[in-house]
């Protein structure tokens, strides 16, 4: 059965693919050149906070518990941008979403290699920004900034393809994979370019942002009965 979901522009693949091409680069950013913190994978930051806070580590407890808040508080103001943007403003608010994250994650390349905390806590908060403001791709539940539910539903598809034969079914399990696949390159692409870039490695994230905003322009142009 061929794919002939014609939905939201913020729900396309190739938005889908830049996104997690910089949710990967932003993951590895952060846990290799900014002392080993997940800018998404909050669970492995809350985890390690629950386990130094045990051991006494308050200091390095704080690490890892302010990347969370400011996932938290990422989130928020994606849903405050949410609320407030007029369906007849410049911009619709998943692109404003898409703007703050580029100039928040621009900033961030500008701090100094010694100052973690602050620059994690911007990764992160930008983060919060995309996972709440790009929640589906082609009509599935999807995420560009983690990997675990996109794993789950992706074998889950695939399981229901081998069941049913249903080809529906197995374009839905490929659309996952080709995500987990770009968060992978992302992470591939950060390692490569901390090791000449180091701080400022993080601008490629900012920069695939930033095709992703200019795409939802020109897709908007393409598909003009389709919405953001």
């Amino acid at each position: 059965m061929p794919n002939t979901y014609k939905g939201q522009i913020s729900e396309s693949r190739r938005l889908a693919v830049l996104l997690a091409l910089s949710g990967g680069l932003m993951d590895a950013y952060t846990y290799i050149f900014r002392g080993q913190v997940f800018a998404n994978a909050q669970t492995g930051n809350i985890l390690l906070f629950g386990v130094n806070l045990s051991e006494g580590n308050f200091g390095e407890a704080l690490r890892y518990f302010f990347p969370v808040l400011s996932f938290a508080l990422g989130i928020v103001l994606a849903e405050v941008a949410h609320h407030i943007c007029t369906e007849d403003g410049i911009f619709h608010w998943r692109q404003l979403a898409v703007l703050m994250e580029c100039i928040i994650l621009f900033a961030v390349g500008f701090i100094p290699a010694t100052y973690h905390l602050p620059a994690n806590a911007l990764v992160s908060f930008a983060c919060g920004i995309q996972v709440e403001s790009f929640r589906k791709v082609k009509g599935n539940a999807s995420a560009t900034t983690m990997c675990i539910g996109n794993l789950r539903s992706g074998t889950q598809a695939m399981c229901d393809f081998i069941s049913s034969k249903d080809k529906k079914f197995l374009h839905k399990g490929l659309i996952y994979y080709q995500i987990i696949l770009c968060f992978i390159l992302g992470a591939v692409l950060g390692n490569v370019l901390i090791r000449y870039f180091s701080q400022r490695a993080i601008w490629c994230s900012s920069f695939l942002l930033f095709a992703g905003f200019l795409l939802m322009f020109i897709q908007s142009e393409e598909n003009p009965a389709d919405s953001l």
